[in-house]
């Protein structure tokens, strides 16, 4: 469903991405993990057109994206999660989430999402602003959902967050993943092998290591040398 080929990705004249491949079938959930300043947000931003690659290939669905801005690519059917989340701080919770709906009609309309995040139905005429982390975090994933794609990228969904909001984001991401195919970056060991069906591991912005989520947990080297777990 996703496939990018040889991607090397810059800032300004800084080289941080080399030569990154990777592919996410239709239904997966796949993980790129890796450690602070490894390169996964780097290689989520260039996914979506914010960071520019200078060699290598974008596809989705059979469609070279390689040179679409941010928006089209969004109207493919790519929903996001930036890391910052980038709710409507202005906007109350229902409204974050109809002024999405609105852009594109489908299956996740808003009484579906207050059905399957509670907690925003309780919070809906809260501002976005007003709100905690990880409701923040939560809206930002509900969001992304009332856009209906079909691929949904969440950068490091667990940075910041306490504990029991974790959990309770393996409960969201285990209610919807039947519904989307889902790529996430990642540098919660944990959070990734209960979510994650495969992953890759980036080190200094190169993959370093591909795996099924099965194999990684039993390779006590590459969980030391590569994770330091």
């Amino acid at each position: 469903m996703l496939r990018i080929s040889d991607i090397h990705s810059y800032y300004g004249d800084t080289h941080v991405l080399y030569s990154v491949s990777l592919e996410v079938n239709k239904d997966e959930i796949v993980c790129i993990l890796g450690r602070n300043g490894a390169g996964k947000t780097t290689t989520i931003k260039t996914i979506m057109g914010y960071v520019r690659h200078k060699v290598g290939k974008i596809f989705f669905k059979d469609i070279d994206i390689s040179s679409l801005t941010t928006y089209e690519r969004v109207k493919l059917g790519i929903g996001y999660v930036p890391e910052d989340r980038r709710i409507f701080a202005d906007l109350s919770v229902e409204e974050n989430l109809e002024v999405v709906h609105n852009y594109r009609k489908g299956k996740w309309t808003k009484e579906v999402l207050f059905d399957l995040f509670p907690i925003l139905k309780r919070l809906a005429g809260k501002r976005g602003g007003s709100l905690s982390g990880g409701e923040q975090q939560i809206l930002a994933i509900a969001r992304a959902l009332a856009s209906n794609p079909s691929f949904l990228i969440l950068d490091e969904p667990c940075e910041g967050l306490a504990p029991v909001i974790v959990d309770q984001l393996l409960d969201i991401i285990s209610s919807v993943r039947n519904e989307i195919t889902i790529l996430f970056s990642e540098q919660n060991y944990y959070f990734a092998t209960e979510v994650a069906e495969r992953v890759y591991i980036i080190e200094k912005g190169q993959i370093k290591y591909e795996s099924s989520i099965k194999e990684l947990m039993e390779n006590e080297e590459i969980k030391r040398n590569l994770l330091a777990v």
